[in-house]
């Protein structure tokens, strides 16, 4: 695994919280005919460029990104500059590994949060992401978006969970075993009248791209 994290900082305890935007863009779209999502184009912008900048556009920052397949013709093509790179190797894995090497890639930076965001959701732009966002208290908070109460994408976590959320972070559930274990202390922030939460995982679901 190769990973280009920001360089570490130490906020004061009177500074603004620093909230991480990870953003998780190593999926193969297998069942895209192996097209990596990260190099979907949606309104001319590869769907990993849209979702940079909708982190930063949210209020997260420092941003990594995680890559996985195809990296090198991602590097080459998406405008991946001031960001983190970690290079995922196990990525076939599922999410579950990317997640992990993404918080191992921000831990040591100072951050006390991170919002995570996946990137075949262009449908999720800046406001729900700021809205996440707002919902840090501590480093212990946990938040996720939720879609007419159903709980989705972006999700907050506080820095000092992301040791126990990798931990069971396997296969392709991410932070999913963690979030039902944990089911009472997330704040969930509706965002359906801001954003949709589709993914882009079959070829009938690329209609969704302009």
């Amino acid at each position: 695994m190769t990973s280009t994290p920001h360089a570490p900082s130490s906020p004061s305890p009177s500074a603004s919280p620093v909230i991480a935007g990870l953003l998780l863009a190593a999926g193969g779209g297998r069942r895209l005919g192996g097209r990596p999502k990260a190099l979907l184009e949606h309104r001319g912008r590869l769907l990993a460029d849209h979702a940079v900048e909708t982190l930063r556009a949210g209020g997260c920052g420092p941003v990594q990104v995680v890559l996985g397949a195809s990296a090198d013709e991602v590097r080459a093509k998406a405008e991946l500059s001031g960001v983190g790179l970690t290079v995922n190797p196990e990525w076939a894995e599922g999410m579950g590994s990317s997640l992990r090497a993404g918080l191992t890639a921000l831990t040591g930076t100072g951050a006390d949060a991170v919002v995570v965001l996946l990137v075949d959701q262009p449908g999720i732009g800046a406001e729900a992401v700021a809205r996440v966002r707002a919902a840090y208290r501590s480093r212990t908070s946990l938040a996720a978006a939720s879609y007419g109460g159903e709980r989705g994408h972006p999700v907050l976590f506080g820095a000092d969970l992301w040791a126990d959320i990798a931990v069971g972070a396997v296969g392709d559930q991410g932070a999913r075993a963690y979030l039902r274990a944990h089911r009472d202390a997330i704040t969930l922030v509706e965002c359906s009248d801001v954003a949709q939460a589709y993914d882009i995982d079959t070829a009938e679901d690329l209609s969704h791209l302009e």
